[in-house]
């Protein structure tokens, strides 16, 4: 499962004190100092969360989540020293999950995420995995097997098969998976989605020229079905 969070903070001190607590409890941290630190860094990886202050020197917290609702619905915290009542309204309408004042304490910010984490993705400290046909995935340990033999998948396809996982039976936009798997503002072309598509049905369909379980949803994106 995705535990890659980033921190959009320019206090260098506060972002190592909280990387280093959130590591501690199973999480993977980047930082970005700047709006266009956390443009960069969206624009080639997806994360399963993000922590976001509002004043930053380039610009607004406020500013940079209303670019990334546009194209993600990944969970967004805003940890500010701003408190006013009319700065945490619009923290929520305009997308955001959660506002957390400054000063605040490191137990506290621990249940904001991992309570945001399991409203956002279900999954609490037990192994969560997902089956459809021969084919079992655990989220936990992103591992994948068919037929009871271990099937080696990259980074990106487990990305893609993780995120299907989480929208069993339902169909997902392009957009979205494209989003959620290479990035919020990632210039990578529906084709790259579509050849990944491929790969995973040529490892995890009996026939992937006419798959059972990953399909295509005409004109929307696609589709992972359990057949049950």
């Amino acid at each position: 499962m995705n535990k890659d969070i980033l921190i959009i903070d320019d206090d260098d001190d506060l972002s190592f004190v909280i990387s280093d607590m959130l590591e501690s409890y199973g999480y993977r941290v980047t930082c970005a100092v700047s709006t266009a630190d956390a443009f960069d860094l969206l624009t080639d990886r997806s994360f399963a969360l993000i922590l976001l202050d509002i004043n930053l020197p380039d610009g607004t917290g406020f500013e940079l989540c209303r670019e990334l609702r546009r194209v993600s619905t990944v969970p967004v915290i805003f940890a500010s020293a701003r408190t006013s009542e009319s700065d945490r309204i619009t923290g929520f309408d305009i997308g955001g999950d959660d506002y957390l004042p400054k000063p605040y304490s490191m137990k506290e910010l621990l249940s904001r995420v991992n309570a945001l984490m399991r409203r956002t993705y279900g999954f609490g400290g037990d192994e969560r995995t997902v089956s459809f046909g021969d084919v079992t995935v655990s989220l936990t340990a992103r591992s994948v097997t068919k037929g009871g033999r271990t099937v080696s998948l990259s980074l990106k396809e487990f990305d893609l098969l993780a995120c299907l996982c989480g929208h069993i039976n339902t169909a997902v936009e392009k957009d979205k998976l494209l989003s959620e798997v290479w990035g919020a503002f990632s210039a990578v072309e529906p084709s790259t989605l579509a050849v990944h598509i491929r790969w995973l049905r040529e490892k995890l369909e009996d026939d992937p020229a006419h798959p059972e379980h990953i399909k295509t949803v005409f004109k929307v994106g696609y589709i992972l079905e359990d057949g049950k």
